[in-house]
C-alpha cells in the first residue's frame, strides 16, 4: 500500500448532451430508471452511481442519460419517488438548465389506482387521476383511495 488516500474525483464521465438526475435518494436510482422505461435494451448511454457521498444528504444516487431530455410527465414521475432530485439538462458538456423537481398538485394518467372497483380500472375510457397530499401521499380523484406507501408500484 502506498499510504495515500484515494483522491476525490469523477466516478462517471461527463456527457455531451442529455440529462443528469442528481440528488436521488440513495438506493433509488434503479427505480428512477424503471419509471423512465429505461431497460438494458435502450439506445441511450446510461451511467448510474449509487450511494455516493453527498454533503447534503450523506448518500445519493446519480443517473446520467445521454442524448435524452426528460418530458414534464417524466419529471413529475421522478418527483413522486425522489422529491429532492435535481434535473440538469446538458448541452455541449455544459449545464444548460438546472431545476429542482417539484411534487405536482395532481397527476393524471401515469398512476394506477389500487382499488379494483375504481372506474379507472373498469372498461370505461377514464384516465386515472390523483391529488397529491402532504407526505407524498396520493388520493384518487374518483374513489378517494389513498396511496401512501410504495407509490412506485402503482406508476404505470
Amino acid at each position: 500500500m502506498s499510504g495515500k488516500e484515494p483522491e476525490d474525483g469523477l466516478l462517471i464521465s461527463p456527457i455531451q448532451d442529455g440529462t443528469v438526475i442528481d440528488h436521488i435518494t440513495g438506493g433509488e436510482a434503479l427505480v428512477v430508471l424503471r419509471i423512465l422505461g429505461i431497460t438494458g435494451t435502450t439506445k441511450e448511454a446510461i451511467s448510474v452511481a449509487t450511494n455516493v457521498g453527498s454533503r447534503i444528504s450523506g448518500k445519493k444516487d446519480i443517473v446520467k442519460i445521454s442524448n435524452r431530455e426528460l418530458s414534464k410527465e417524466e419529471v413529475d414521475r421522478i418527483a413522486l419517488i425522489a422529491p429532492n432530485a435535481t434535473i440538469n439538462i446538458i448541452r455541449d458538456f455544459r449545464v444548460f438548465e438546472k431545476m429542482k423537481v417539484e411534487i405536482p398538485e395532481s397527476v393524471t394518467g401515469f398512476v394506477c389506482c389500487p382499488n379494483p372497483g375504481c372506474i379507472t380500472n373498469s372498461n370505461e375510457p377514464v384516465e386515472s387521476g390523483f391529488k397529491t397530499k402532504k407526505g407524498g401521499r396520493l388520493q384518487c380523484i374518483y374513489c378517494d383511495t389513498i396511496i401512501s406507501d410504495n407509490i412506485v408500484d402503482y406508476i404505470i
